[in-house]
């Protein structure tokens, strides 16, 4: 866990087991959709689950589960997390904007300040499982959250380019130097599966996962395929109803 002189407290009505982020590289790679299919599996498996949404100027979480609205808020001004059909807990700034296409024109302070306070100003009810969905890179928001929050450990989420192995090694790298745990790589967009014969199709090229874990020391926890039918559903809000036995293995192993 990362050095713990600037982590923020929990409110006292709080209580949050083990925390798991997400992070990558770069943008567009498939991050939110780890950070929900982990958060539905651990949720099917009886765990209390709660998202926070730390991509605060592209907040993603929220449409792939449906959410609208804004957030409630206690009588001494704490926030109360949204819960999704299945009753995970999500907090997310497209909960506080008044309208969610409105955009985010925050300095960097302050997006790390809601960032802290959606750690330590909500009121998270015996979670089991917190995930973090991280915005890319390794800017003020990633340093902020290994900073203030106790992080369990992080699940890097890359996608089959040649520039991959630099991209991750920034964020291996970063996480080593917070001292937080790297429990695995997940590929998103690995391969197409073509549904008449059940053939593999590398779409962006040659995959470069497993070389990158072995060069890294890492477990290559999953490769994600490219399936239409999911994109459908995270689009229409039904994240929690999306079928990912390809996912069965990294859940069980993180879950474990």
């Amino acid at each position: 866990m990362a050095n713990n002189e600037f982590r923020e407290e929990l409110d006292p009505q709080s209580s949050v087991n083990k925390v798991i982020g997400i992070v990558s590289g770069k943008g567009g790679v498939g991050k939110s959709l780890v950070t929900s299919l982990m958060a539905v599996k651990a949720m099917s498996k009886g765990f209390r689950v709660g998202i926070i949404d730390a991509d605060i100027t592209g907040p993603s979480i929220p449409k792939a589960f449906g959410l609208s609205g804004k957030l409630g808020v206690t009588y001494d001004q704490l926030m109360i997390p949204a819960a999704t059909n299945t009753g995970i807990n999500v907090v997310s700034t497209n909960l506080i904007l008044e309208n969610e296409t409105d955009p985010v024109i925050w300095r960097g302070p302050v997006i790390a300040g809601v960032v802290k306070q959606f750690w330590k100003d909500t009121v998270w009810n015996n979670i089991d499982y917190m995930f973090v969905d991280m915005p890319p890179g390794t800017g003020d928001v990633p340093l902020t959250v290994f900073q203030s929050i106790p992080v369990d450990g992080i699940i890097i989420v890359t996608s089959p380019q040649e520039l991959v192995s630099m991209i991750v090694a920034k964020a291996v790298n970063m996480a080593k130097k917070m001292n937080v745990p790297i429990l695995g790589l997940v590929e998103n967009m690995s391969y197409f599966e073509c549904p008449d014969c059940g053939s593999r199709h590398e779409i962006f090229g040659k995959s470069h996962i497993d070389e990158i874990a072995k060069k890294e020391g890492l477990k290559v926890l999953a490769k994600l395929p490219i399936d239409p039918e999911v994109a459908r559903q995270v689009d229409a809000g039904l994240v929690e109803y999306v079928e990912a036995p390809w996912f069965d293995e990294a859940a069980d192993y993180i879950l474990k």
